[in-house]
C-alpha cells in the first residue's frame, strides 16, 4: 500500500502531465495555423507522451492501492510570437518537469518507498531523454535564426517524428 504523502504527489504529477500535454496541444495548433505542419506534428508527439507519463503515474497509484484524485487543470498559453519563443518554453518546462520529478523522488526517500523510488527511474531517465531532445531542437533553432530556408528544414526534419508508448 502507498502512503497518503506519496499518494498525494504522484496524484499531483498526474494533473502536471496533463498539463504539459494540454500544453504542448496548444504549441501544436498554434504550429498547425502557421502552415508548420513538422513542427506541429512534433508538438502532438510531445503532447502524446505527456499524456503517456500522467497514465502510467495513474496505473501506479491504482496498482499500489492509491486512490486518484484529479484536480484542475490550468488553462495553457495559447500565443507566441515565433517559432523560436515556442521551442525556449518547451526547453523551460522541460526543466520545471525534471525538477518535479526530482522532487518527487526525494519524497520516495523521505518515505523510504523503495517501491516508488524504483517506478520513478524510469522518469528520470526519461527527462535526461526529453531536456537533451529539446536542447538540441533549441540549439538547432538559434542556428536558423528566422532563417526561411532552415526553417522549412526544421520543419520537415520534426515531421518525421512518431509517437511511440513507452515500454513498460
Amino acid at each position: 500500500m502507498i502512503s497518503d504523502k506519496m499518494c498525494k504527489a504522484l496524484n499531483n504529477q498526474v494533473n502536471a502531465e496533463l498539463f504539459s500535454s494540454y500544453l504542448y496541444l496548444s504549441m501544436s495548433s498554434w504550429f498547425s495555423e502557421r502552415s508548420l505542419s513538422g513542427f506541429a506534428s512534433w508538438m502532438r508527439v510531445q503532447a502524446q507522451e505527456e499524456l503517456s507519463h500522467g497514465m502510467k503515474i495513474y496505473d501506479y497509484i491504482l496498482e499500489r492501492g492509491g486512490k486518484i484524485e484529479f484536480g484542475t487543470i490550468e488553462q495553457p498559453e495559447s500565443k507566441w510570437q515565433a517559432a523560436a519563443e515556442i521551442v525556449e518554453e518547451v526547453a523551460k518546462h522541460e526543466a520545471k518537469v525534471t525538477g518535479l520529478v526530482n522532487d518527487l523522488v526525494d519524497v520516495a526517500f523521505a518515505q523510504k518507498d523503495h517501491a516508488t523510488n524504483i517506478f520513478l527511474q524510469w522518469f528520470v531517465a526519461e527527462q535526461v531523454e526529453e531536456e537533451a531532445s529539446v536542447g538540441e531542437v533549441l540549439e538547432r533553432m538559434k542556428m536558423i535564426d528566422g532563417d526561411s530556408a532552415g526553417m522549412f528544414a526544421m520543419d520537415m526534419e520534426l515531421g518525421k517524428r512518431v509517437f511511440t508508448a513507452p515500454v513498460e
